[in-house]
């Protein structure tokens, strides 16, 4: 029988360490195929490595825990860890999902390896609708506690051809990465910039531009339609352009309620 996977996604580097060393106590066949420093790093380590079990820092900058969980829900088992303890017991309550409240505690960890093994022996469901609710109310609690709002990226400096451009970023269209470099589309052309499409991923407003592949962010207000594709995929249309951009497994749940 193939050993059990897992991956753990945690922004604080020590306690990812922390967490595996205890893991190779609890669970020695455990095999941790991947560490994600992040909640987008999560999702595409996630579609690498396809882990039977996630174990997922709640508060982690960009892609959060509880955005990364709503992706990977339907396809492995779920393990908050977190500060937040009273929407974690809920959650644990609820059957849907474990939860470990930091600094993780060995013994504690112990039993949820034990939940885990009895849950792996089994096929693994689908994200019920109590999940649904659960992750609703960790989203909450999470952007309460986050106090003021972030500063967003308001400009995007280009070259084009001699000249430095600042494009305004409620001008563009989409972000496609291309190597080491961006491509940036607004409403009045095109050109590279040399950022990575994850690093701005975290610097834009979420509320504007989602990542819906993992070489391409869409601005939802230029939305024209979005296509279903098979296999859990998807192609978005934008406005007054012709070019279709991929939506991947791991995003179409952002278009579910459009």
């Amino acid at each position: 029988m193939a050993a059990p996977t897992a991956l753990i996604a945690d922004d604080e580097p020590l306690l990812r360490e922390r967490l595996c060393t205890l893991l190779q106590r609890c669970w020695p066949e455990l095999e941790v195929v991947a560490q994600a420093r992040n909640g987008r790093e999560a999702v595409e380590l996630f579609d690498q490595h396809a882990p039977q079990v996630v174990f997922l820092d709640v508060h982690m900058p960009g892609l959060n825990g509880i955005e990364a969980a709503r992706s990977l829900a339907r396809r492995a088992q779920l393990v908050f860890v977190t500060a937040f303890e009273q929407y974690a017991v809920q959650a644990f309550e609820q059957g849907a999902i474990d939860y470990l409240v930091k600094p993780v505690d060995e013994a504690r960890l112990a039993d949820t390896v034990q939940r885990l093994r009895q849950q792996l022996a089994r096929p693994v469901p689908g994200a019920p609708a109590a999940l649904e609710e659960v992750l609703d109310g960790l989203s909450a609690e999470l952007k309460r506690r986050a106090g003021a709002p972030a500063a967003f990226l308001q400009w995007i400096k280009a070259s084009v051809g001699q000249s430095v451009r600042l494009i305004p970023v409620e001008q563009i269209a989409y972000l496609r990465a291309d190597e080491k470099y961006t491509l940036v589309v607004w409403e009045g052309g095109e050109a590279l910039i040399r950022k990575t499409i994850r690093e701005l991923a975290d610097e834009l407003d979420p509320s504007r531009f989602v990542q819906t592949h993992r070489s391409v962010i869409v601005n939802l207000h230029e939305v024209l339609q979005v296509t279903r594709g098979a296999n859990e995929t998807a192609e978005v249309q934008l406005k007054g352009r012709r070019e279709l951009l991929p939506v991947s497994r791991s995003y179409l749940h952002l278009f579910r309620q459009m």
